[in-house]
């Protein structure tokens, strides 16, 4: 696939991002907020490696989902350390994975070696995806995508790089179960979002992934699925998301000295985890969603 130069980037020949000559002062000031915004993501999410095993269970239900078959190309977006670009590979699809985050890159390529298969994986923001209109067959992310700042871009740019009748095809965390809620938290107790993003867990809401993506695909489709995570109590499973990649364990770090905002968070968390905690496992369920580019 051919990357497009940074000049051609600059100009807004790739994506959504607005051109040069377009922008004020206003946008200048929010592009850099969201560029600061992305390089804390990747602080933030480069120790994802410890949570590889357990997300990578969803992948073979999110592949089957796509209807991936071999020699189909696929872009695995947001693909971290490369659990479900690799879980489409195993099919003789001809994947591409992209991330934000370097160390993940790094460990997805590793990952591809330990599996014996050959993926191409490389740093991009999905924002600005480096690839020609209409290169892949298959455009697919499991909590990937939605962490971008900017759907309407985000959704852009994966529409670009599908031809059509492609399919596009992603798993994402509900508002309203655990991760959403925990997100939400998060959001709660630590720094306010740009004006110009949005929260994650809105890619969870059926009626507002409805709204973004229906005018551009057709045959829509959602399901549901659900991955479990291993612990012997609600402490044991809030350890591990205070220790392990994610925005807690910064946010932990920042309020560390402020005992009762402190004691609040973990109460939340707590109350939250409480809600979805059975025989020794957190259960986490999340939105399947699929449509074919018109």
């Amino acid at each position: 696939f051919k990357q497009k130069t940074a000049y051609e980037i600059s100009l807004g020949l790739v994506g959504s991002e607005m051109c040069i000559r377009d922008r004020t002062i206003d946008d200048d000031h929010e592009f850099k907020i969201i560029r600061e915004l992305k390089e804390k993501a990747k602080v933030v999410w480069s120790d994802f490696t410890l949570f590889e095993n357990f997300t990578g269970t969803a992948a073979p239900k999110v592949v089957k989902f796509a209807g991936i078959n071999a020699n189909d190309r696929v872009l695995d977006v947001g693909c971290g350390t490369g659990v479900l670009a690799l879980t489409a590979a195993r099919l003789g699809a001809k994947v591409v994975g992209a991330d934000l985050t370097p160390t993940l890159v790094e460990r997805a390529i590793e990952n591809s070696r330990i599996f014996g298969l050959e993926v191409d994986f490389l740093e991009s923001d999905v924002e600005q995806l480096p690839f020609e209109n209409a290169s892949f067959d298959c455009v697919i992310s499991q909590f990937g995508h939605m962490f971008a700042p900017r759907p309407s871009v985000a959704l852009s740019e994966m529409l670009r790089v599908l031809k059509p009748k492609g399919t596009i095809a992603f798993a994402t965390w509900p508002p309203e179960l655990f991760m959403g809620r925990f997100l939400k938290i998060n959001g709660k107790y630590g720094p306010p979002l740009p004006k110009s993003a949005e929260s994650p867990v809105l890619w969870g809401d059926v009626k507002i992934v409805t709204q973004r993506i229906s005018p551009y695909v057709e045959n829509l489709v959602f399901d549901r699925n659900r991955i479990r995570l291993q612990g012997m109590s609600v402490g044991h499973i809030r350890g591990i998301f205070e220790t392990g990649p994610g925005p807690l364990k910064n946010l932990i770090n920042k309020i560390s000295n402020e005992p009762e905002k402190l004691d609040s968070l973990r109460a939340e968390i707590n109350k939250s985890i409480s809600d979805y905690f059975e025989d020794n496992h957190l259960r986490l369920d999340y939105l399947l969603t699929r449509g074919r580019k018109i």
